[in-house]
């Protein structure tokens, strides 16, 4: 190789020289400084460099393999800090220390080959430079990306908050591969990154679902995105939800309400299947044969005084549509079927293969059940929401609209706004884990798989995750759809991609799914723990950065990524509406 071609492959000039190692342990080197000069601001090809800030990167040199690390920290020694004066900085020279997490360490002549973990070190003496746009350049391309997969698409985040001169452009599949996290607190630029994220996977034709809590997303526009909000443009229809939704919804109480609840479900199912006829079964007693019929009236199924065998033999022959998790039947009479359900388990002076009759006891445990009910599906918001007061989804149910979004090879984005969803009877924490819970069972049936993958965003998640019920009379209820997807919908092309400002209220054990983390401003100290306890390369070293990042500034982290990469994100062509309003209006 010639000394032309050597010179570019090797990342070192005088030009960029800082300094020499000096101190070598495991969890960084120390560097010497001849001259406080070195750290000076200067110019050199057209490019700005500042070595002497915390936070930049560094190069070393080895022997086979080059490294790079970044300043942890600058100091000088006790005695030349105490003659530091304002004049004296300006005229003697200082000899300072700078301590160096080294990151990554590659090949010479190799740029595919970048090793995180270190087999080596530096020698003592070996000779630091600062890095050059274009060196730094060079790998971070080189980021996440597949070589076996040809060519790909690239998302074009932002630029190094060090040195803007150096574009932040990484590979998708890098990002969303193993799922990706965006936190931060309020202020530090997390609904911009969304933002951001949105429109360049719009650019690379990507395909994502953008649950929006707030509505602050409206501002996002175009023939490539479909906004629907809850409760104006859709509905989520009942039907769609489980059985567990809806007891987290009415709370039933005690130890009547429940298992009426749940017989009285069975019933209206059975009814639907019925479809409000009468139906005749007949069934074997011995020797004798008997015909007898289950009656429906007014869309109820009547037991009082009814034959048990025929309602066992109707329901056992449909069982496992009435005992599917859904609630396909007719809501409008659930508060009456619980009253009916509210007798004596036989006739006490009749046969005792019959239902006996209205038992007062239960119809006085099950009156404030019946009027949650009421009160539930008769509500204008939750009509509007839920679709109660419609027998069937219709043409503006959501998983319709879901469902065309998905074969529409136009649309690109499908924004679905809980604005208007109020947060009474939990509605919004139930109805984000219902369309979750859908999104994974297509992706359990192989849907994203064939058809092309989905990125699904939720932004404010810890309003989403984390949530359980427990009563007195029943286990504990989870709502965890997205924690399924973070686990295990990965390898059949479903995606999630969270936005909290709140990491420590999402479950660890999904935390520890993501593979990607763009972490804005973090200064709570258990939001550091868990992002340290759920990314391998979080280490106490990028922590301390965390609290001192400006609005719109982020460390990327990951398992794609074999260094953290501290970046100022682009500000989106299209801002979201996340403005604070003034305190006080003019």
């Amino acid at each position: 190789m010639n000394m032309t071609t050597e010179n570019k492959i090797r990342p070192f000039g005088n030009s960029h020289f800082v300094g020499y190692v000096k101190q070598i342990v495991p969890e960084y080197v120390a560097v010497h400084i001849p001259s406080s000069h070195l750290l000076s601001l200067y110019h050199h090809g057209g490019e700005k460099h500042h070595p002497g800030i915390v936070g930049t990167y560094v190069a070393i040199e080895g022997e086979e393999y080059g490294f790079i690390g970044r300043i942890l920290e600058l100091s000088l020694s006790e005695k030349e800090r105490l003659i530091l004066t304002e004049k004296s900085f300006e005229t003697e020279d200082f000899h300072p220390v700078a301590k160096v997490e080294i990151l990554i360490s590659f090949n010479y002549f190799d740029v595919t080959q970048v090793n995180k973990g270190l087999d080596t070190f530096p020698h003592i003496g070996a000779k630091v430079y600062s890095c050059t746009a274009g060196f730094l350049q060079r790998y971070l391309l080189k980021f996440g990306l597949n070589d076996a997969e040809g060519s790909q698409k690239i998302f074009e985040l932002g630029t190094l908050t060090a040195d803007q001169g150096v574009e932040v452009k990484v590979a998708p599949q890098s990002l969303f591969g193993r799922h990706c996290a965006i936190v931060g607190t309020t202020g530090g630029g997390k609904s911009w990154t969304v933002a951001k994220f949105i429109e360049e996977l719009i650019r690379n034709e990507g395909k994502a679902v953008l649950i929006d809590a707030t509505g602050e997303y409206k501002t996002l526009d175009g023939d490539k995105i479909q906004p629907v909000v809850i409760g104006e443009d859709t509905h989520f229809h009942y039907s769609h939800l489980g059985i567990s939704d809806l007891f987290y919804l009415l709370r039933p109480s005690d130890r009547v309400q429940r298992p009426k609840l749940m017989e009285a479900i069975r019933s209206l199912k059975m009814v639907r299947i019925n479809k409000g006829a009468n139906i005749k079964e007949k069934y074997k007693d011995g020797t004798e044969i008997k015909e007898a019929e289950i009656p429906v009236e007014n869309g109820l199924l009547k037991k009082s005084g009814k034959n048990k065998k025929v309602h066992g033999n109707f329901y056992h022959k449909n069982i496992e549509q009435i005992e599917s998790d859904n609630l396909n039947f007719d809501i409008k009479n659930l508060s009456r079927q619980i009253v009916e359900e509210c007798i004596w388990d036989s006739e006490r002076n009749g046969s005792p293969n019959n239902f006996g009759g209205q038992n007062d006891g239960d119809i006085s445990f099950c009156t404030s059940l019946v009027s949650r009910v009421n009160n539930l599906t008769n509500t204008q918001n939750f009509q509007s929401i839920f679709g109660f007061d419609k027998e069937s989804p219709g043409d503006k149910d959501l998983i319709k609209l879901l469902n065309e979004f998905l074969e529409d090879k136009n649309k690109r984005v499908l924004r679905i706004s809980l604005d208007g969803v109020g947060f009474e009877y939990q509605a919004r924490e139930i109805l984000a884990n219902a369309i979750g819970r859908h999104l994974h069972k297509k992706a359990r049936e192989g849907e994203f798989k064939t058809k092309g993958s989905l990125i699904v965003f939720v932004d404010e998640a810890h309003q989403f995750m984390n949530k359980t019920i427990q009563d007195e009379y029943s286990p504990v209820q989870e709502l965890n759809a997205f924690d399924l997807i973070a686990k295990e919908t990965r390898k059949f092309g479903l995606f999630l991609c969270l936005a909290t400002q709140m990491p420590r209220d999402i479950p660890l054990g999904t935390l520890s799914q993501i593979g990607t983390f763009i972490v804005h401003r973090l200064i709570n100290k258990y939001d550091k723990e868990a992002i340290e306890n759920a990314c391998s390369v979080a280490n106490r070293a990028v922590l301390a950065f965390l609290p001192v990042l400006g609005r719109g500034e982020a460390i990327l982290l990951g398992v794609d990524f074999p260094m953290p990469i501290s970046m100022r994100i682009k500000p989106p062509n299209v801002k979201p509406d996340s403005k604070t309003p003034p305190v006080i209006s003019t």
